[in-house]
């Protein structure tokens, strides 16, 4: 009983550690504890990157679907859960079936091969986080972005990145890369358009008022990367595009599962593949 009730309390301080390192105004919505929950080491594990945003309402976090969302938590946890499920069933990768959610200075960010990021569009990180950020990408950790349109929303991620690899660009991965055949075909970058822009026939662009000013182009989707001095994939974006609402949504309709969900799946598939093999 006492080793019991020992184990109870360093839970709960856990716990109450992690909440506290959330406690930023513009961090905790909807996380359900993600964050806490502990990594099967026997098992991938698909792990949302929780970062901070700039500015308020309709910047930082925005309300929609009747909650507040943090710009982390876009599509999470329900995206992340059914990818993880659809991966194990696509692949034979043994997938735990719970997303992970962490900080970038997580004690145990290392334990995940791979991270999942979404709508950076007014990312800001600390000094800490930059340097915890660049420990692990030079470690061998890779980073999935995706769901941010236009210039403006580009051009912020592209900044906090010069500051996490000061030295390096990034460039676009044209669909001859093997990251686009790995499992599946793809010709193209397909371009996924949240649920409330999706239409059957109509344009898969977001609308530029839904998006940072000045929004610019916003019709042509890519796969852009930050390589390591030996070529390997450091951070991957998948910019004018929501690869994430194609999880989350895809028991919305079967147009919508059809046309947009099953690509979703496709690329998820091929990145998650590529990135563990290579």
């Amino acid at each position: 009983m006492r080793n019991l009730l020992s184990l109870s309390i360093l839970a709960t301080s856990a716990a109450f550690a992690t909440l506290g390192a959330l406690a930023g105004s513009n961090l905790i919505t909807g996380d359900g504890g993600r964050a806490s929950l502990p990594a099967d080491m026997s098992r991938l594990n698909m792990v949302r990157a929780i970062y901070d945003s700039e500015g308020g309402m309709g910047e930082a976090y925005y309300a929609y679907d009747g909650r507040v969302w943090a710009r982390w938590e876009t599509d999470f946890p329900e995206g992340d859960d059914n990818f993880s499920h659809r991966l194990k069933q696509l692949t034979r990768i043994d997938v735990a079936p719970k997303a992970a959610s962490r900080l970038l200075t997580a004690p145990d960010l290392g334990d995940f091969p791979m991270l999942f990021m979404s709508d950076p569009g007014y990312m800001v990180l600390t000094e800490e986080e930059r340097a915890a950020f660049e420990h692990y990408l030079k470690r061998g950790g890779f980073v999935w972005v995706d769901d941010f349109w236009g210039d403006a929303e580009w051009q912020q991620f592209a900044n906090v990145m010069r500051t996490v690899l000061p030295n390096r660009e990034w460039r676009v991965l044209s669909t001859d890369h093997p990251i686009f055949h790995t499992v599946f075909d793809l010709k193209e970058m397909p371009q996924i358009p949240a649920l409330p822009f999706a239409s059957p026939g109509g344009s898969t662009a977001e609308s530029p008022g839904a998006h940072k000013f000045p929004a610019g182009s916003l019709d042509t989707p890519e796969m852009r990367a930050w390589l390591d001095d030996d070529g390997r994939i450091m951070v991957l974006a998948t910019h004018n595009t929501d690869i994430g609402d194609g999880w989350e949504r895809e028991a919305y309709g079967d147009w919508y599962f059809e046309t947009f969900s099953t690509r979703s799946y496709m690329v998820g598939v091929n990145v998650v593949v590529y990135a563990m093999t290579h």
